[in-house]
């Protein structure tokens, strides 16, 4: 096949305190600025991918502008003084124990952005999970453009229930001396990084080519015809649909241009293997406010074909604390959460209400409390349900899942020119 991931020519620092160096992904502590000035205290003058990401509590800020300019400023400044050690032609085998001491195995290496489409109904090799919202996009293309580097918060998920891709590396550790290895901060665990050899890569390569064969893919799934997905965004879509709009408005600025090595070609992400025991999907849950709750559930239950007879789909609807569960037999997609998110996003259209994705059972109880408000507890997803429903559905409902805290999410570390 033409090579969806691929070896990068990837950029780390020659000398830094790596603790300081690391921090979390931009889209995580949104609600919790006290957090970013933490990091902020903790990271001080110090070396930092702080300076070159814009965490999205800032977005509203009136300054924002500036802080980009910044950004820009820092990319130059490290690239133009010798701070970067470079790994050409590379992929790195990753290790990080998670804040719950799961060690979650990934590698690190580059994306063809032409084999990815983030689109509802897409085919490519590469999909989102999620369905992605366009007005996200803007707010990271305006870093992206200007920008000479990139950092990835980007997980790609692969179905490798036999293991044959990402876990092998392990045995690097034997004989190899990681390039990184450091304590990540605010309890985010630790991590480290091998650098994958000729052989490693060779296997990497080979395991992805077998994976990618349509008919065993076709039989895996108990499918006829459908065209192979082999990689599936699972966390930092938005991050990855910017660098794809980056790299559309790159080509439709050069027309006639040969694009086909450009870096901006290509984004760095880490692949993660859907069976690691470290990833684990929890659901995300749904309140509806503003909406009269007895006209809300009979519409509901004429709508989904709601009772109280066993089926496939099911889901519990908290009102006033009291809980119900309900079966659902006129389901519109593959999993609960897509067939109640159609009659949610349908209702409100119709008749006004708002709907706010919750974490924890708890919390929705404690919600619906509240006058002409419905909660919704759904039922997490099984991995096994996950390839499955983006095959058939083309991409979830936003905020089905989580694949776990804010403080396990991918913490920057490798960087990548994208410029030329």
């Amino acid at each position: 096949m033409d090579k969806a991931f691929r070896e990068a020519d990837i950029l780390l620092p020659a000398k830094a305190d790596m603790e300081k160096w690391a921090v979390a992904a931009c889209d995580q502590y949104t609600g919790e600025p006290e957090y970013w000035a933490r990091v902020e205290k903790r990271v001080g003058d110090s070396p930092s991918t702080l300076r070159l990401i814009l965490p999205e509590v800032y977005l509203e800020e009136t300054d924002v502008d500036r802080r980009i300019d910044a950004i820009h400023e820092s990319m130059r400044s490290m690239l133009g003084t010798g701070f970067f050690s470079y790994y050409g032609d590379a992929m790195v085998y990753v290790e990080r124990v998670q804040s719950d001491g799961m060690v979650r195995r990934g590698i690190v290496g580059a994306l063809d952005l032409e084999q990815y489409d983030y689109h509802v109904g897409s085919s490519s090799l590469v999909r989102a999970t999620e369905a992605t919202v366009a007005e996200r996009i803007p707010p990271r293309l305006k870093v992206r453009l200007g920008a000479q580097i990139e950092l990835p918060h980007v997980l790609v998920l692969i179905d490798d229930v036999e293991k044959t891709v990402v876990e092998p590396c392990a045995s690097l550790k034997e004989h190899t001396a990681p390039i990184y290895d450091t304590q990540l901060m605010e309890g985010g665990g630790r991590i480290k990084g091998y650098l994958l050899g000729e052989k490693e890569k060779k296997q990497v390569e080979a395991a992805l080519e077998k994976l990618n064969n349509n008919d065993a893919f076709n039989r895996r799934y108990g499918i006829s015809g459908y065209p192979t997905l082999l990689f599936a965004v699972g966390d930092g879509n938005h991050s990855l649909a910017t660098a794809k709009e980056y790299y559309e408005r790159l080509k439709a600025a050069n027309p006639g241009r040969d694009l086909s090595e450009h870096p901006a070609r290509y984004a760095l992400v880490e692949i993660v293997n859907l069976h690691c025991p470290a990833i684990r999907f929890e659901a995300i849950q749904r309140i509806v406010t503003g909406v009269d709750t007895a006209k809300f559930m009979e519409e509901a239950a004429k709508k989904l074909g709601l009772d109280n007879t066993l089926s496939a789909q099911r889901v519990i609807s908290v009102i006033k604390g009291a809980e119900r569960l309900s079966y659902i037999h006129n389901p519109t997609s593959e999993l609960s959460v897509g067939s109640l998110q159609d009659f949610i996003d349908g209702y409100i259209a119709e008749n006004g209400g708002k709907v706010d994705y919750i974490h924890g059972a708890d919390v929705v109880k404690q919600l619906s409390m509240k006058d002409n408000t419905v909660g919704f507890i759904l039922p997490d997803m099984q991995k096994s349900e996950l390839f499955r429903t983006v095959i058939k559905d083309g991409a979830l409902p936003r905020k089905t899942f989580s694949m776990g805290h804010a403080a396990d999410k991918r913490f920057y570390m490798e960087c990548r020119r994208i410029d030329k």
